[in-house]
């Protein structure tokens, strides 16, 4: 039901997700002129971008459609580089009221990519899932059209415009993480650490072997069971209110 705190947050969300949106669209278009080069048309992509909100995804699957792969290759390479939304689904789980419908459970599960989550866990107290569905109702158009254009138009655009789009992902990654980041120091040295295991992990020949979303997987655990081993809750509600008195 659209209650006026219900539409509020809906408006809030679609607020925040504009600037995902624009960064979709823009790293979306590499995306295009890969399933071009895969056989699909413009329609063709620009569904599977809307079905499907993940580039690395998305990516594996239209070079497994230009090799010719079967379904099932398909579909197991897909769960596999996607495996990290499970871990995120579980913790954004936590972030909604015990009592929250499955409907909505589903709802916010259909497009739970990084930037989205990011914004969804930042907020205050439990998550308002019609938060999460204004920013998925921004982002998901931008997204698919970027997908849609990349197709028509990719292949007719330098190869560093294309380049320099692609890079903006990272840039609206880094405006989500740096402001928690600079507010609690237990935060800032969670993901600095996040960097220099995942840096170390795509080097190491330890880790050759494995794929991106296996990698993310296991770094995300290990960094969560030591964040909560060295900083309990506590610690870090005592860092939250230590930095708003000063």
């Amino acid at each position: 039901m659209m209650t006026t705190e219900n539409k509020i947050c809906f408006q809030h969300g679609m607020r925040d997700g504009c600037p995902i949106a624009l960064g979709y669209f823009a790293v979306a278009f590499t995306l295009g002129i890969a399933a071009k080069n895969a056989g699909l048309s413009a329609i063709q992509a620009f569904m599977a971008s809307v079905l499907n909100n993940a580039s690395a995804g998305e990516y594996a699957g239209f070079s497994l459609i230009a090799a010719g792969s079967t379904y099932l290759e398909t579909a197991i390479m897909t769960l596999v580089v996607n495996a990290r939304y499970l871990l995120m689904s579980c913790s954004l789980s936590q972030k909604l009221k015990p009592d929250t419908p499955l409907r909505h459970r589903m709802a916010i599960a259909y497009d739970v990519t990084d930037e989205i989550f990011g914004i969804c866990v930042a907020q205050p107290g439990y998550l308002n899932p019609w938060y999460a569905y204004g920013a998925i109702v921004i982002a998901i158009p931008g997204w698919a059209f970027g997908t849609y254009f990349g197709v028509m138009m990719g292949n007719v655009l330098p190869t560093r415009v294309v380049s320099a789009l692609s890079v903006g992902l990272y840039g609206m990654f880094l405006a989500i993480i740096i402001p928690p980041a600079r507010k609690n120091k237990v935060i800032a040295g969670l993901v600095a650490a996040g960097f220099a295991t995942s840096f170390l992990a795509n080097r190491l020949s330890l880790f050759s072997g494995m794929s991106t979303g296996l990698k993310t997987i296991v770094l995300t655990v290990v960094l969560a069971l030591l964040a909560a081993v060295l900083f309990p809750t506590d610690s870090v509600s005592k860092e939250e209110k230590k930095e708003e008195v000063s």
